[in-house]
């Protein structure tokens, strides 16, 4: 019996538009061998009438029906993005989905005495929210289910350095006071956050300069970001919620590492979590053994383990030498020159074949889900250790989940014995299939504001119209009214 909350299931929702990353390569002349290494497979494309409201509130709907949810006994339902379209309602757009669909079903609406909230950190908000449900169920909550659903929309100008790491999709989280999968275990988890600057934002002001978006005819969420610099902030953050989450922890760092079942992490695309966890593995060598823990991975390289260290123990302040120096400053140079030595040693492939490999063949498929990227991994895993017939009954999943800015959350997730019995109805495989390839014509339409007609229908729920209405009598400009396409 788990003495925490933590999760019951798992529900992925994707679009059906589909981009292969190796199609897009030979659109834009990019090398597909070198695109599949670093970013994935393919990536999720929404259509007209989807948003990040409809993709929550399917991949809801499928979790309650999945996993036989009374909708009554629901007493938090959370959301989180970084793609909402209202700066005032949150979550509750997706219940106001759901009570017109549940009853149509054959079901309960969700329960009126229900806490709706939304959270927004960048790519985190879907892991702050989800230590809310478990804190929920652990006080006021308890004898209650919390549901929390990540859903986002990355989609970056076409011809930009982002544009393959687009993607779209929501994961749906069942949690429980008795979890069937796995509780999360919040006493020994870390947290780190620090101001960043011009780490990737959305400023809403962006939408009315001249220079913004100018090729397109619509509304979009382009970020704006500076990607050596970002990544710096990840590996930093990452680090650093490590760090903290030691802080709980006793014993070595390495014998933890060794023990871990798995490692699941916030995935913007499949190069960026073997550089967070090769820079974790070489900065936790130094905070288990100092300098001397250093020396044999600086072996063969000019690299010298005093001035790895003392970088390590550093605290610089990112922000402010960009602003002094430019985006390309580090302020770790040589340990991130030994941490790409690392990533290429033996040791490393050991460890990211036995703890990076599970729910990878999943998640290549995805894209970038923004606060669905953390989530979708840990289903992802799940699903397939179940497959493999993999023993993780009372293991440790370590969750590492980042959101630019910056922030981060690491997190001991505890296999319950009983996980399998979940596991066998998650169902991301069959989530990801029926999918429609999109042309080039068709996806360059799309992403420009100017759909062609001949795209496949929607199902699930949509945007069936728009208010216009701005009047002394009735106001709906901008409100989005939906349906359920079936």
């Amino acid at each position: 019996m788990s003495n925490a909350p933590g999760i019951s299931g798992f529900s992925l929702r994707v679009p059906q538009l589909r981009v292969p990353l190796g199609t897009w390569a030979d659109w834009t002349g990019a090398d597909p061998g070198k695109i599949e290494a670093v970013v994935g497979r393919s990536f999720r494309v929404c259509s007209p009438q989807q948003n990040a409201y409809t993709l929550a509130a399917d991949a809801v709907l499928d979790l309650i029906e999945r996993f036989d949810v009374d909708p009554s006994d629901i007493g938090m339902l959370a959301l989180g993005t970084e793609s909402s379209t209202d700066n005032a309602a949150g979550a509750v757009l997706v219940r106001g989905m759901l009570d017109e669909a549940l009853p149509a079903r054959g079901r309960a609406p969700i329960a009126r005495a229900c806490e709706v909230p939304e959270f927004k950190h960048a790519c985190l908000g879907g892991v702050y929210a989800l230590k809310a449900a478990a804190r929920y169920l652990a006080a006021d909550g308890r004898g209650r289910r919390a549901i929390v659903v990540a859903s986002d929309i990355a989609e970056y100008e076409r011809g930009s350095t982002g544009e393959q790491t687009q993607g779209a999709g929501a994961v749906a989280m069942l949690l429980d006071t008795e979890p069937a999968l796995c509780s999360l275990d919040l006493a020994h988890s870390g947290s780190a956050s620090a101001y960043r600057g011009i780490d990737f934002r959305k400023p809403f002001a962006r939408h009315r300069a001249p220079s913004y978006a100018a090729s397109t005819q619509r509304l979009h969420d382009f970020p704006i970001f500076n990607g050596a610099y970002s990544t710096q902030c990840y590996v930093e953050a990452t680090v650093r919620a490590i760090d903290a989450m030691f802080d709980r922890i006793e014993g070595s760092r390495a014998a933890f590492f060794e023990r871990l079942a798995s490692v699941c992490c916030h995935r913007p695309y499949e190069h960026m979590p073997m550089q967070a966890m090769a820079s974790a593995l070489v900065w936790s060598a130094a905070r288990d053994s100092g300098a001397e823990g250093l020396a044999p991975m600086c072996e063969g390289t000019d690299l010298d383990p005093e001035a790895v260290y003392a970088e390590i123990v550093s605290t610089p302040d990112l922000f402010a030498q960009v602003q002094a120096e430019g985006v390309s400053a580090s302020a770790f140079p040589s340990f991130m020159a030994l941490t790409r030595t690392f990533r290429r040693s033996a040791a490393f492939k050991a460890f990211a074949a036995d703890k990076l490999r599970l729910g990878n063949r999943i998640t290549a498929d995805l894209g970038n889900l923004y606060t669905a990227s953390l989530p979708a991994w840990l289903g992802a895993a799940f699903e397939t250790a179940y497959a493999e017939e993999r023993d993780l009954a009372e293991r440790t999943i370590l969750a590492v989940g980042y959101g630019s800015g910056d922030a981060a959350e690491a997190i001991p997730l505890q296999v319950v014995p009983q996980w399998r019995e979940a596991a066998a109805k998650l169902g991301f495989a069959e989530s990801l299939a029926g999918a429609h390839d999109l042309t080039r014509a068709q996806y360059e339409g799309l992403h420009d504001g100017q759909p062609t007609d001949d795209l496949p229908g929607d199902t699930g729920f949509v945007i069936s119209r728009v208010g216009e209405t701005y009047e002394d009598r009735f106001q709906d400009l901008g409100i989005d009214y939906y349906d359920f396409a079936g």
